[in-house]
């Protein structure tokens, strides 16, 4: 008995090393096709990075980020919690300087505001973790933060919509603010989407002349959130998304191989905590990619059985 729990624990440990020594910072790219785009359409490269959870001291992540420049995406998308530290923008500036002028859109996560907090994580198996915004939180220049991402190019849709032309397909946006800490105004999206199309001459809704022959151009909606909470998902497909991507959840963070999450920080179901899965509402059906992140929190710096990654999606056609 005594020389089995001696193994247990030496093998507890070493997960435990190797978790936070090792595979937190073995940073990798997921690649997956979504097949949303009409007949005959480009492809379109999208980068989707989330949960950065940038410290100034990680300048492996900070550069590894920088390579990813290389696979030339069409579009980053960036899905909040960039921040893990008061000092880290300029980490976050640094690393996404060669996206300068990629078409972007972004929206928030709770580390967007505030900073880390040291807590029990056993609380997690608890459900989803009660974050308030209360005056023992470390506020993050959350403007200086929108102001990198301005200076990229990238355009904010939080609460919002907004729309690029990509390789030939028109692509429209709506995205909300972080869900978790009820920043999420889904009231806002109908009337966003409306003005979005009502100021664009070549709106589906207006387009083409029923005096020409023209074909209407191709089209493909896309739904941004911080967390994949129901509802916001339920609320994105009934707006019409055919792609949501979303961050939050770390993939779980740490996973028992064969198992998989033991939590998904909100009320996604565990099979969905990462990666590309679809998302089914009554007759409507959404692609859905959950990104398991960059970065932890600076207080649980451990991944297990979970790496850290970003995703290149090419969206082709169907």
């Amino acid at each position: 008995m005594a020389a089995a729990s001696v193994l247990v624990g030496a093998a507890g440990l070493a997960a435990f090393a190797w978790g936070s020594l090792v595979e937190r910072s073995r940073f990798t790219l997921r690649e997956v096709s979504v097949p949303v785009l009409a007949q005959g359409s480009a492809p379109i490269r999208v980068l989707h990075i989330s949960d950065l959870h940038m410290a100034p001291w990680q300048k492996d992540k900070q550069d590894w980020i920088r390579s990813l420049a290389d696979v030339k995406p069409d579009l980053v998308v960036n899905t909040g919690d960039n921040l893990g530290h008061a000092d880290g923008i300029d980490g976050v500036e640094y690393a996404l300087a060669p996206f300068q002028d990629v078409p972007g859109v972004f929206v928030n996560g709770s580390n967007d505001y505030v900073g880390p907090q040291a807590k029990n994580p056993f609380r997690y198996f608890g459900g989803p973790s009660k974050r308030r915004m209360g005056s023992t939180h470390e506020t993050l220049d959350t403007d200086r933060l929108r102001a990198v991402f301005a200076n990229l190019g990238w355009t904010d849709i939080n609460n919002a919509a907004e729309a690029l032309d990509l390789n030939g397909t028109h692509v429209e946006f709506f995205g909300v603010d972080d869900p978790h800490i009820g920043r999420d105004r889904l009231d806002l999206i109908t009337r966003a989407i409306d003005d979005l199309r009502a100021n664009d001459p070549l709106s589906d809704e207006r387009w083409p002349d029923p005096g020409t022959a023209a074909e209407p151009r191709p089209t493909v909606t896309i739904g941004v959130t911080h967390a994949p909470y129901q509802r916001v998902l339920n609320s994105l497909v009934n707006h019409g998304a055919q792609l949501i991507l979303a961050g939050h959840t770390h993939g779980g963070q740490v996973c028992v191989p064969g198992f998989g999450a033991l939590v998904t920080n909100c009320d996604i179901p565990r099979k969905q905590v990462k990666g590309l899965s679809l998302w089914n509402l009554g007759l409507r059906t959404a692609f859905l990619n959950v990104s398991a992140g960059l970065g932890t929190s600076i207080y649980a710096p451990v991944r297990f059985a979970c790496r850290p990654e970003a995703t290149l999606l090419t969206l082709t056609a169907a």
